[in-house]
């Protein structure tokens, strides 16, 4: 491998998504590899047979989780202290029921479900976050922490399902808060375009 450690990505996965916010806080560089889910590249799944992104080998090893990825770029470098708001508990309910109603809502053909149950289900948690986001502009305070970056990718998902309904939604804290994340240039750097990896291309340094 390469002297940097190697990050194997999806654009639009929200797992992947939050790896690469906690990289680009932390100002830990990482050669990035777009991955095409189809058409995965054997050298990733020669490092995790899990097939899944994000993964980060590393000198030490393989991280193939998108939290722990988080944890270690912000063990290395944590210049807005955003491990000071890792609410185990909050972040536990997202990856679990939250993205299981979310998964239900948004691809209903996939697991034979009623959206719209689900899609309530979702907004019922939302509340959760709206509690804190009506006293506070992030969810562990007034700066953005790895909570709001772990959950941040989901809520945006299940906003955009059915945007005018999610709108129409009581819960303002939540939009404004979510504008705020997805405005944010983190956000904007995260999300930038990249061609698919092929073994052998020149390669593309991410967090510079």
């Amino acid at each position: 491998m390469t002297t940097r450690p190697i990050l194997y990505s999806f654009r639009r996965c929200p797992y992947a998504m939050r790896a690469r916010m906690a990289l680009l806080a932390s100002g830990v560089t990482v050669e990035i590899r777009e991955v095409v889910l189809r058409d995965k590249p054997p050298e990733m799944l020669a490092a995790s047979a899990k097939g899944t992104v994000p993964v980060l080998v590393t000198a030490d090893g393989v991280i193939d989780e998108s939290l722990d990825i988080m944890r270690w770029a912000l063990g290395a470098s944590d210049p807005e202290g955003w491990l000071a708001g890792y609410d185990t508990a909050l972040i536990a309910a997202n990856d679990g029921a939250f993205k299981h109603h979310l998964d239900r809502y948004k691809y209903p053909e996939r697991h034979g479900s009623d959206p719209i149950a689900h899609r309530a289900a979702g907004a019922e948690m939302l509340a959760t976050l709206e509690e804190r986001l009506t006293a506070c502009s992030h969810l562990a305070g007034e700066q953005r922490t790895l909570a709001d970056i772990a959950i941040f990718p989901f809520v945006r998902q299940f906003a955009a399902t059915d945007r005018a309904w999610f709108d129409a939604l009581p819960l303002p804290g939540v939009r404004r808060w979510l504008a705020a994340l997805t405005d944010s240039p983190l956000f904007e750097a995260a999300m930038v375009r990249l061609p698919q990896w092929r073994a052998g291309d020149v390669p593309t340094l991410f967090g510079q």
